[in-house]
């Protein structure tokens, strides 16, 4: 064998044995994300629900510093002198604890917790062992809000709900002391958004200055959602992130929270705990500047969060703050509607350009057939008529290779050990036949992008969780119940390979002729959307390659 035939033949199988190690790549990083569970380093002199701020910024908002220590062992329930509130729309059923006005409950109506199940997704929720729960406040040293604990509110009634025909929903929640300062806290829900408006109006009829400023926090447990692990979304980010101007997507893991507490000034921006499909983000004006900080508390609960600056109102004067939460599905669409690159959260990965134009397509073609299944195969067909030509050149290629191989046998035979004159005589052969042994390689370094970019988009995309295709195959971001798919992928692979000239070295053909069967088990329990990609991928190429190998075959053979 020729130096420049092994080259090429190592060359080739590295590039199957690359395919091979993308998975515990992806492995590597979910492991980087989900680090084992440690102690937390917390600070308990100060009351859990309180922003754990700079001293500096803390002296600004609240004067008094008795703070009171928070027992790690306290049950995470609403306190007996709150009450909770619940509010439904057309998308959300949320829950409002008037202890502090924090949202303490987000169902998402239109995605149930299950396939077929009739129980919505719980979002937010106020369990001790999952707790995730989203507050807001006014941090002053005479209330609402003090270092000491939140205020009580008060609250027309225990139950809102978005009627027919109407498309606003304001829940109004009153406080008061006996100084003269009346604050009044408003929540504003739309029809058909995810988006909950939160904004405080300040009345002070006070004989003094009332300051203070608004803290916004997301808190939850390091627990994720029951169905966030699995092999077909082991990479999937669990954690918060914030953005700001300097960096617009910036990941902040719970280890790094466990091992400091990030303190930075931001003008807009926003601030975001991310699982898999769901997003709960804070989003202050953006055109004012806030601390963004993070703390872990006694009790295990991962706190990260912005406070504005501070706020002052005049005797006689009324002054108001805003800020929005968003709560629900990680669609790019309503993302970038809600805040500037709060859309940067669904992680499409290394090849994300590649990604986003696969999903519109697929959201395109979506449009039209009404079912995701037959978009992925639908856009299979679309990425293969673009690399039609390209890979026509390199099926061409092998195919020329294939035809060679008993002349290049008898090049071996004529020349014997003279490497040299066969390297140059296998050469000019390539030259004469017009033949380029780099091209049968070229498929494979178009399909490794692809497939890890789509890869990302069956992953990330909300809309293919519990989406069917048809027959047995319910649910194109579960693996298949069935494992059809990986067996009809590792057939295909197999055909193909009997249409390329087999390796001249041994070893590597007995490896290559394993390397279906090794796909096969190892993507086993990846989406079977994923599968379906491949399936058709394969059998579009087998047909592509046989349909020219069939015509060149026909063509008349030179005699040499």
């Amino acid at each position: 064998m020729t130096m420049l035939n092994k080259m090429l033949d190592s060359l080739r199988f590295a590039l199957f044995v690359l395919l091979a190690v993308i998975g515990l790549m992806i492995y590597q990083a979910w492991e980087k994300d989900h680090p084992q569970p440690q102690e937390p380093v917390v600070t308990t002199t100060q009351n859990e629900h309180m922003p754990a701020i700079p001293a500096t910024q803390a002296a600004q908002a609240v004067t008094s510093q008795t703070a009171t220590t928070t027992s790690a062992t306290t049950p995470a329930l609403p306190p007996a002198d709150g009450k909770l509130v619940t509010v439904k729309t057309d998308l959300l059923e949320v829950t409002i604890n008037t202890q502090g006005g924090d949202i303490v409950g987000v169902n998402l109506l239109d995605y149930p917790e299950s396939r077929g199940s009739s129980s919505p997704f719980v979002l937010l929720n106020n369990d001790p062992k999952t707790r995730y729960i989203a507050e807001s406040g006014l941090l002053s040293n005479i209330g609402p809000d003090t270092a000491k604990g939140q205020a009580v509110y008060s609250v027309a009634q225990d139950h809102y709900e978005l009627g027919a025909g109407q498309n606003d929903l304001v829940v109004k929640l009153e406080w008061k002391n006996d100084q003269g300062v009346a604050v009044t806290k408003f929540f504003n829900f739309k029809r058909d958004s995810y988006d909950i408006h939160v904004s405080y109006e300040i009345n002070n009829h006070s004989s003094q200055p009332w300051q203070g400023s608004l803290y916004t926090q997301l808190m939850r447990t390091d627990s994720p959602p029951a169905n966030h692990g699995g092999l077909m979304n082991l990479a999937t980010y669990f954690g918060a992130a914030i953005s700001s101007p300097q960096k617009t997507y910036d990941k902040i893991s719970f280890k790094q929270m466990r091992e400091k507490n990030i303190d930075q000034s931001i003008q807009g921006g926003w601030a975001a705990m991310i699982q898999h499909y769901f997003i709960g983000a804070w989003i202050p004006a953006q055109n004012s500047t806030s601390t963004y900080y993070s703390k872990v508390t006694p009790d295990g609960l991962f706190t990260l969060g912005m406070i504005g600056q501070p706020v002052t109102v005049a005797p006689g004067a009324t002054s108001t703050v805003t800020a929005n939460l968003y709560t629900g599905p990680a669609i790019a669409d309503r993302l970038e509607t809600a805040a500037p690159n709060l859309k940067l959260t669904i992680d499409y990965g290394w090849f994300w350009f590649i990604s986003v134009i696969i999903f519109w397509m697929m959201e395109k073609i979506h449009y039209v057939v009404g079912n995701w299944g037959w978009s992925i195969v639908l856009v299979t067909i679309v990425i293969k008529l673009m690399f039609y030509q390209l890979s026509a050149k390199s099926y061409r290629s092998m195919s020329g290779l294939k035809k060679l191989q008993p002349r290049i046998e008898a090049l071996k035979q004529r020349y014997g050990d003279d490497r040299q004159k066969l390297t140059q005589a296998t050469l000019a052969l390539y030259r004469e036949e017009k033949v380029n042994p780099m091209g049968g390689c070229l498929p494979i370094l178009v399909q490794i992008p692809v497939f890890i970019a789509l890869y990302w988009v069956l992953v990330e995309s909300v809309q293919l969780r519990h989406a069917p295709f048809i027959f047995w195959i319910h649910d194109l971001s579960q693996p298949d119940p069935y494992y059809v798919l990986p067996v009809l992928m590792g057939i295909s692979m197999f055909l193909q390979q009997r249409l390329n000239p087999p390796p001249p070295d041994p070893v590597q053909a007995k490896i290559m002729m394993f390397m279906p069967v090794l796909f096969s088990v190892m993507f086993a329990n990846f989406p079977s959307g994923l599968m379906l990609y491949w399936v058709v991928n394969n059998t579009l190429s087998y047909l592509q390659q046989w349909h020219i190998m069939r015509r060149l075959d026909k063509e008349p053979k030179r005699i040499k």
